[in-house]
């Protein structure tokens, strides 16, 4: 009884040792992974649920074999990895997978606003530096160094671009993809676009931009909203002759699979500190109108554009209160340490179009009670893409005239958007 006892031990044991052998083999594995036609396994393609660009590694890793890379991502470029052992699926940083393998050379990761990992403030300039996971220099593209230069370039085979898109003309990130493109094309670059979901892409609303008031929060004659990919963006920027002198770029986009446009999509990363949750995304094109004004839209609370207020005695009977104060994200917030009075909106109904009626109550009580003499800031009209809307304003007019007068810009905006949808 005590021989077979032992014997069962010293069975277990050896098994145990060799389970753990195998396991670092494994582990040793991906950490130099070489990619081959059955290694490269895309996730969620048999089903229902949305399939991202990046996710569909066998559409775009044999393209970069043996190619020198740079990648432009930030915290939400990530995919989907089942596991080949036990068909677990965990969530992967895209310039960690590709970085793995021995065949494919990456060289940098460019970076946008709020840099690679996503925590710098709103306009923060983000400096160079080296990634610590992986040892990969980052590049800024955010500050002075908006487009990648010659230098940065020389050497690349091909750039990658994989960053989530919230689809309202003033989130920076499609101007990031703009120079990139112009910088791709002025070097004989190719570019692959993995394409993501448009949380705010079941809508197509605002004024259209005039190009006299372009700036780094609307580079394009494009509404506020403008209902499109990020992939589909691209190959309108491309297609309407937008970059440089008219040049166009060598581009490829990843479509998504099991996508519409009013496809309801959760995301699973905060796309910027200051986004937190789907009720943010969605309110964030009606309420970043405010960041032009007095009002404050909830930086350094825990509900970044989910509430608005200002400190101003007039607004005490509204219902909500909140006293912002530095934190992630906002290090320097909109009445820092005063308590501010309006309203809190994060329960509020998924918007199907802009609303501009808390604008217009904000404005109107100002303009009716406050002592301050400045409501509007000049940064308004680079949000808004027009001086027309804050003298709609001032005139006031009302929301629904206001609307009307957008309806044949936006009417032949969507006549040009046709041209580019993929979904």
């Amino acid at each position: 009884m005590f021989f077979n006892k032992t014997k069962n031990t010293y069975l277990f044991l050896l098994i145990s040792i060799l389970f753990i052998i195998t396991s670092c083999k494994q582990t040793s594995t991906v950490k130099a992974q070489e990619f081959t036609q059955e290694s490269i396994q895309d996730t969620f393609v048999e089903k229902k649920t949305v399939v991202t660009g990046a996710d569909q590694t066998k559409a775009y890793i044999p393209s970069l074999l043996n190619k020198n890379i740079a990648i432009v991502a930030n915290q939400t470029s990530r995919i989907q990895k089942t596991s080949n052992y036990d068909s677990t699926i965990t969530s992967i940083h895209l310039v960690d997978y590709i970085h793995n393998s021995k065949q494919i050379h990456v060289k940098k990761v460019f970076a946008p606003e709020h840099g690679f990992r996503g925590k710098a403030d709103a306009g923060e300039i983000i400096k160079n530096g080296k990634d610590v996971k992986t040892g990969l220099p980052i590049i800024s593209l955010y500050g002075k160094n908006k487009k990648p230069s010659k230098k940065q370039l020389k050497g690349i085979d091909m750039v990658i671009f994989d960053i989530q898109d919230v689809g309202a003309r003033f989130y920076t990130y499609i101007s990031t993809l703009h120079y990139v493109m112009e910088a791709c094309a002025e070097n004989k670059i190719p570019l692959i676009i993995l394409d993501r979901p448009n949380p705010n892409g079941h809508y197509v609303d605002g004024p259209v931009l005039e190009m006299k008031h372009h700036s780094f929060v609307g580079m394009h004659p494009v509404p506020v909203i403008y209902g499109m990919t990020i992939g589909e963006y691209g190959t309108m920027i491309n297609g309407e002759k937008w970059l440089k002198n008219g040049i166009q770029c060598d581009l490829k986009v990843i479509p998504l699979q099991n996508y519409t446009h009013q496809t309801a999509y959760s995301l699973p990363v905060k796309p910027s500190p200051n986004l937190p949750n789907d009720a943010s995304i969605n309110l964030y094109p009606s309420l970043c109108f405010f960041e032009g004004t007095n009002v404050s839209v909830g930086r350094g609370t825990n509900k970044q554009f989910q509430i608005v207020g200002n400190p101003f005695h007039h607004l005490k009977k509204h219902s909500y209160m909140f006293t912002p104060t530095p934190n992630e994200g906002a290090k320097k917030p909109k009445h820092n340490n005063k308590e501010c009075y309006g309203y809190d909106l994060s329960n509020n109904k998924k918007l199907n179009r802009l609303n501009l009626q808390w604008l217009l109550e904000f404005y109107n009580a100002h303009k009716q009670y406050s002592k301050e003499k400045k409501f509007f800031t000049s940064f308004f009209t680079k949000l808004a893409g027009t001086k027309e809307l804050q003298k709609q304003i001032e005139q006031g007019i009302t929301e629904e005239e206001i609307r009307k007068s957008w309806q044949d810009d936006l009417n032949d905006f969507k006549k040009i958007r046709s041209n580019y949808l993929i979904y």
